[in-house]
C-alpha cells in the first residue's frame, strides 16, 4: 500500500511539474546590432525594446544591445556572436548592421532605420528576391519626390543644389539616386559630394558651399555623427541644409521631412512579437513606414534668413 501511495504521489509531483512548466512563460533572447549611437538610432532601438516588452511581458524577453561604433566590420563580430549565443531574433539598427546578418540565413532578422531594402541587398525587386528570405523590417526613407518638392517650396530661387553623402553608405547612395533625377527635371543643377569617412568631411562640405547654393544630406550615419562640423562650416558659408530626417537637421540643416524614430522602433517591435510570439513567417512579412512631418531648426533658419513653411514644427532642442 505505501509503495502504490508513493506511485501516485510521484506521479502527482511530475504531473504538477509539467504542469508548471507549460504554465511558464517563454523566454526570448533578442540581440540588437546598432551601428553607431546616434539619437535617431538610439530612438529606435527603445522604441523596439518598450513595444517587444509590452507585447511579451518585461520577463518574457532578454535585450543584448551592442554597438558598433560607426564600423562595419563591428557589426560583422557582434552579427557571429548573435549567431553562435543562437538568439531568437536579431534586430539591425541601420544599413551597415542589416548587411552583417547575411551570415546567418536562419535566425529571423529585423532591420529599422533602413531606407531601401532592395538596394541594400542590390537586388531589383525585394519581394521576388531569393535571398535574405528571413529578414523584414521597417524603412526611414521618406519619398524623393516629396523631399524634392520640400527644397523647390524653400529653395525655388536656388540654381545649383549639392548631395552631401557618405560614399561608404549604400543607404545614402540609394537617396542621392532617387532624388538627383527630380531635382534635374524642376531645373535644377544638382552635383554629388561624398566623403568616405569623417576624415574628409569639412573639406567636401566646404567643397559643395563654395559650389551650390543649397545642400541636401540624405539619412546618413557619417553625416549624422558629423553634424556640429557640418554646421560650422555651411553656417560659415552661409548655405542652408535640406535634411532627410529630424535629428540630422536639428545638427546641421534648415528644413526637413522626417520620421519619428522612435515610433519607427515600435513597429519593428510589433513585428518582432508575431514573430517570436505567434510564429508569424517574416519571410512574407512586408517592409512597413512611418509617415512624415514637417520639421525646421529655428536657429539656423533665422541665421540663414531662411523663411519656414507654413503648417511646419519647430524642432524642441535636445535637453
Amino acid at each position: 500500500m505505501k509503495k502504490i501511495l508513493a506511485f501516485v504521489l510521484m506521479a502527482v509531483l511530475v504531473l504538477s511539474l509539467g504542469a508548471a512548466a507549460l504554465a511558464a512563460p517563454a523566454t526570448y533572447n533578442v540581440g540588437v546590432c546598432q551601428l553607431v549611437q546616434h539619437p535617431a538610432l538610439d530612438a529606435a532601438t527603445e522604441g523596439f525594446m518598450d513595444a517587444l516588452k509590452e507585447k511579451l511581458g518585461e520577463d518574457a524577453v532578454k535585450f543584448n544591445v551592442q554597438n558598433a561604433s560607426g564600423d562595419s566590420a563591428t557589426c560583422s563580430v557582434i552579427v557571429g556572436q548573435f549567431i553562435s549565443d543562437e538568439v531568437d531574433l536579431i534586430m539591425a539598427n541601420a544599413t551597415p548592421a542589416l548587411l552583417a546578418t547575411q551570415a546567418t540565413n536562419t535566425i529571423p532578422v529585423l532591420g529599422t532605420s533602413v531606407t531601401d531594402y532592395a538596394s541594400a541587398y542590390e537586388v531589383e525587386d525585394w519581394n521576388a528576391r531569393d535571398i535574405a528570405l528571413n529578414v523584414s523590417g521597417t524603412s526611414d526613407g521618406v519619398p524623393a519626390q516629396a523631399q524634392a518638392e520640400l527644397l523647390q517650396q524653400v529653395f525655388a530661387d536656388a540654381k545649383n543644389v549639392g548631395l552631401l553623402y557618405c560614399s561608404g553608405e549604400p543607404n545614402s547612395k540609394f537617396q542621392a539616386d532617387e532624388i538627383r533625377p527630380i531635382l534635374e527635371e524642376m531645373g535644377y543643377k544638382v552635383k554629388d559630394y561624398t566623403f568616405a569617412d569623417s576624415n574628409d568631411v569639412a573639406q567636401i562640405t566646404a567643397n559643395a558651399c563654395d559650389d551650390c547654393d543649397v545642400l541636401y544630406i540624405p539619412t546618413d550615419n557619417t553625416a549624422a555623427s558629423n553634424a556640429e562640423l557640418i554646421n560650422n562650416v555651411c553656417l560659415e558659408k552661409k548655405v542652408p541644409v535640406v535634411a532627410g530626417e529630424e535629428n540630422l537637421c536639428a545638427g546641421c540643416g534648415c528644413v526637413t521631412l522626417s520620421i519619428s524614430y522612435y515610433d519607427l522602433g515600435v513597429v519593428t517591435g510589433e513585428m518582432a512579437a508575431e514573430i517570436l510570439a505567434n510564429g508569424a513567417d517574416i519571410s512574407t512579412m512586408e517592409i512597413q513606414y512611418a509617415p512624415f512631418t514637417g520639421k525646421y531648426n529655428a536657429v539656423n533658419c533665422e541665421l540663414l534668413g531662411v523663411e519656414i513653411p507654413e503648417g511646419f514644427e519647430a524642432i524642441e532642442a535636445a535637453e
